[in-house]
């Protein structure tokens, strides 16, 4: 089976090349500008350019032919365009990344399925993949373009550890204050329900959609089976730092006012995704795919991140005391005006 990676180097791809190259013995291709396909394992076949020159892709793929041709760098309605143009008759299957943000927000039911409605007014990110799902299946519809549309949650590696609340540097700045015994905001009260999928656990569910005739034309949504709070996460991610944990919570909604002059896009990423709780039925997954399973609970998980990441500084800790001294402003505000009623 011959496969093509647009992208293929992220956290969700990465693994999944690997699984295919080193477990499944896949033809793997990927088409990308080859600044990272050192994170790959050998074997893997290339196609060097970038995705947004339709003219030249389409002339260095013009005598291939792929089983599946997998996105994951599509964000707006004119990159699946431009895909459907350029594979358009080359391909069995074309499995397009949407996400789970795209699901209905605030959620009707906290109990998501493939079925609950596609709705985001907070998150343009997440409108934009809706939007782009929509095109997608109307081409399946109207043409047979044989589309499978995935929807990632929270997917991490060993290079990142998932937080609800950072900085435009990612999460390091809130593992450093974790170490400095400062403390760390996280949305509302912390209880709402959030999951969080590791990325090889991820890599059993997509590539048992590849080549799968009954993912022609259908969502499916691929997580782990372990729900936790957010309160469970951050203790979480302390218990394996060997620190205290000393949460500070606060509403999404001042967060957000709060971060919109420093640019961070909380109503987005918090009112429009992470603070409404979410538990995923897999259970059209895993009728698809029965060996889809969690084998990487979240403290084993976060655990390989955390060994990772504190031994690869300049690759992982990208400090930002931009978002430290934002936490600190937030935090002293909160507590003034408490001190003040």
């Amino acid at each position: 089976m011959k496969a093509l990676f647009i992208g293929g180097t992220g956290t969700i791809s990465t693994a999944i090349v690997k699984r295919l190259v080193t477990e499944l013995n896949w033809e793997v291709w990927l088409l990308n500008r080859g600044n990272r396909n050192h994170v790959l394992p050998e074997g893997i076949h290339q196609i060097i350019a970038d995705i947004h020159n339709e003219e030249d892709v389409a002339e260095k793929i013009k005598d291939m032919f792929f089983d599946v041709v997998c996105e994951f760098i599509g964000f707006h309605q004119e990159d699946v365009e431009r895909d459907y143009r350029l594979f358009k008759g080359k391909t069995r299957q074309y499995m397009y990344t949407s996400s789970a943000s795209a699901y209905h927000k605030p959620a009707a039911n906290y109990i998501i399925t493939e079925g609950t409605t596609l709705a985001n007014p907070h998150w343009q990110y997440s409108r934009d993949k809706i939007a782009c799902e929509e095109f997608l299946m109307k081409k399946y519809r109207e043409e047979g373009f044989p589309v499978t549309i995935i929807r990632p949650s929270h997917t991490y590696d060993e290079r990142n550890v998932p937080l609800g609340v950072h900085g435009k540097n990612g999460f390091w700045q809130v593992i450093k204050r974790m170490q400095e015994g400062k403390p760390v905001i996280i949305q509302g009260d912390g209880t709402s329900l959030w999951t969080c999928t590791f990325n090889t656990d991820f890599a059993v569910g997509y590539t048992g959609l590849m080549g799968n005739r009954h993912a022609i034309g259908e969502a499916f949504q691929i997580t782990g089976d372990e729900t936790l709070t957010w309160n469970q996460i951050y203790a979480t991610i302390a218990d394996a730092l060997g620190v205290e944990l000393k949460p500070y919570h606060v509403a999404s909604d001042f967060l957000s006012a709060a971060g919109d002059k420093y640019g961070y896009d909380f109503d987005g990423s918090l009112t429009g995704d992470k603070s409404v709780s979410v538990v995923f039925d897999n259970s059209k997954l895993k009728h698809a795919v029965p060996d889809m399973r969690t084998s990487v609970r979240f403290d084993q998980g976060v655990r390989i991140a955390l060994d990772y990441v504190l031994s690869h500084p300049e690759e992982c800790q990208k400090e930002d005391p931009e978002f430290d001294a934002w936490c600190d402003k937030v935090i002293a505000a909160l507590e003034k005006a408490a001190a003040e009623i």
